[in-house]
């Protein structure tokens, strides 16, 4: 008899999601930025990494692909602040800005591959990228209302992706909770 695996993509979802969450309510200004720099180093960081490393083992490339992405974006973020804060470097805007340019990139290249996997997830992604977006556009000279844009825009990014989450904790269920069909066929 064959040892069924759990699904390494809900802990990586429940990192993402919260992560995401926690950091659009510091952009909001209703949190500081300490809870944001530990949950980008171990929840939204090394969690979603872990999951990433899971994926590769069930070969699943795409979300092996996304998890560590995403966990090495938080982890770098996250070392970003510390520097930062400590002077250790001197992290300027423009230099987040363009931080955020390379990951809005590779979250176009994550965005088309979605549209083939289910409605759910294509949607995921679109927000991501629009939030990026708003955020490059923020931080590269543009106003500061953009951030409050993006934060509200990845607030429901966050949830879609714990709707994901969702999916696949009630799945072992036997509950399906829909995704819809993929955007591309």
């Amino acid at each position: 008899m064959e040892k069924s695996l759990g699904n390494p993509a809900v802990v990586g979802l429940a990192g993402f999601g919260g992560t995401t969450l926690l950091l659009q309510f510091h952009n909001l200004g209703l949190c500081g930025a300490g809870p944001v720099l530990w949950c980008a180093l171990f929840f939204g960081g090394l969690m979603q990494l872990i999951a990433g490393l899971q994926e590769f083992s069930t070969g699943n490339n795409f979300g092996f692909s996304v998890f560590s992405t995403y966990g090495a974006f938080w982890m770098s973020l996250g070392g970003l602040l510390l520097g930062t804060h400590y002077g250790i470097l001197n992290t300027t805007t423009s230099d987040i800005g363009w931080f955020l340019v390379m990951f809005t990139a590779i979250t176009l290249i994550f965005f088309i591959g979605s549209m083939k996997q289910n409605w759910m997830l294509a949607f995921t992604f679109i927000t991501l990228l629009i939030g990026f977006i708003f955020l490059d556009i923020s931080h590269l000279g543009g106003p500061a209302i953009f951030t409050k844009v993006a934060a509200v825009d990845l607030i429901i990014c966050a949830l879609s992706a714990w709707y994901l989450m969702a999916h696949g904790i009630f799945a072992q269920f036997g509950w399906e909770l829909p995704t819809g069909k993929p955007w591309i066929r």
